[in-house]
């Protein structure tokens, strides 16, 4: 009965907290959650200062870590409300079973003065018996004056014999009677004694839950803790991070100038020549962009898999957006980087946050210059003014420049202007 009372009051608290909140998923969901939340803040700060990146590093696993921490809080909290309302029931269940156990002890002390009782009156005529009232009763009726007299005598003596009866009779309802207080006092006493253990125990495990409690709350204070510090170094790397933004839309600018402008020249050399009836050099810019006879328009020039996609990013620290130019595909330091089609060179040297970077223009595609560029490089095979073939090496794999590990950040610009670098891949990008 204790335990099903107790059950009871856990399955009322537990039913007013309600359902949780998967706080507690699969560990492998969440970290494979916290990997790509990391990736993508590593992606969009790339540009970032050191400082900054570990701090939204920071501030990324302490928020990532703050729902499961915070549902811990709360079933903790649960647990204690529990635990409390199973001690105020063992507390009650113990105090009945003591007065229970007293009513029981009260009930056998009576029953055993019965037994005495009925003892004594047995034992006076057992004395009796004893001592030759028996014969003395025999005689009485064998005295007796008459028939009256003789009917008076049996009478009595029927009359004592009841009595004696009757003294045994009380005497054997005596002992069971106590018998059975006994035992119900036996029994209150066990009953006594088992609530007064999971009273107990209850308080035990109350204390208990009152400190992982604590606990749960101070993980929850430090990881608040934890995301304020990292968003106080955030936000005072905020003007280095900006200033590093706007000069990578500057290099993004001058490159789109450059291949503008070699784009022009050689447009306008072509024209020349056309109109001169003369020949080409042997380096110069092709007139006319060929693509292949199947196939993407490009190679993929390099083995990996993409890492991060072209496009504009909002930065969630610095709340800015900022367009990555091209296709981040990871690969191994030191893989080698193709020509993704035939080209001159044009570009091949440090380029700030792109590092090493190579670019190389194609030609004319509907009359805009078209190009291919390679950032990151650990390593540069070529250099400015040197034609290249498709499928030609041109490069290593690195991880120079504003980069958080080693990939080809890969571009495509059409007169200079970034575009989507997918749609000139293979669609498998291999």
């Amino acid at each position: 009965m204790n335990r099903i009372r107790i059950m009871a009051a856990v399955g009322v608290v537990l039913l007013l907290l309600g359902p949780g909140t998967p706080g507690h998923a699969d560990t492998g969901d969440d970290k494979a959650r916290l990997d790509r939340q990391l990736q993508e803040t590593q992606a969009t700060l790339e540009a970032a200062t050191d400082k900054a990146q570990q701090a939204a590093a920071d501030h990324d696993r302490a928020q990532a870590a703050l729902p499961g921490a915070q549902q811990s809080l709360a079933e903790a909290k649960g647990r204690v409300i529990a635990a409390d309302a199973a001690v105020r029931q063992a507390q009650r269940d113990q105090a009945e079973a003591d007065a229970a156990a007293a009513v029981a002890d009260s009930g056998y002390a009576a029953a055993k003065q019965q037994v005495d009782q009925a003892r004594q009156n047995v034992s006076v005529f057992v004395a009796a018996a004893y001592k030759g009232g028996g014969f003395a009763m025999v005689n009485s009726v064998l005295d007796a004056n008459g028939p009256t007299d003789l009917a008076l005598r049996i009478e009595y003596l029927n009359h004592v014999a009841q009595e004696n009866r009757a003294a045994v009779d009380e005497l054997t309802v005596a002992r069971m009677g106590a018998k059975q207080r006994s035992d119900v006092a036996a029994l209150a006493l066990q009953r006594a004694r088992e609530a007064a253990d999971a009273a107990q125990r209850s308080l035990s495990e109350s204390q208990t839950a009152q400190a992982g409690a604590e606990q749960a709350t101070a993980d929850v204070q430090a990881l608040l803790d934890r995301s304020a510090q990292a968003e106080a170094a955030a936000n005072a790397e905020r003007s280095a991070v900006l200033a590093r933004y706007d000069a990578l839309k500057v290099e993004s600018d001058q490159v789109a100038a450059q291949l503008r402008a070699e784009a022009q020249a050689e447009a306008r050399a072509a024209a020349k020549k056309r109109a001169s009836g003369g020949t080409t050099a042997k380096n110069a810019v092709p007139d006319t962009v060929i693509g292949p006879r199947s196939g993407a328009f490009f190679l993929m020039p390099v083995h990996g898999w993409k890492s991060s996609n072209f496009g504009m990013r909002f930065d969630p620290v610095y709340k800015v957006y900022q367009l990555h130019a091209g296709v981040d595909i990871a690969a191994g330091g030191g893989q080698p980087i193709i020509a993704a089609a035939d080209g001159v060179v044009v570009r091949a040297g440090p380029s700030g946050g792109n590092g090493n970077y190579t670019c190389i223009s194609h030609g004319l595609y509907q009359g805009k210059g078209l190009a291919t560029c390679y950032a990151h490089q650990s390593a540069i095979l070529v250099h400015v003014g040197e034609r290249v073939s498709r499928g030609e090496l041109i490069g290593r794999v690195g991880t120079t420049g504003a980069s958080t590990g080693y990939h080809l950040h890969f571009e495509v610009r059409l007169d200079g202007r970034p575009i989507q670098p997918l749609t000139w891949l293979p669609g498998c990008l291999c």
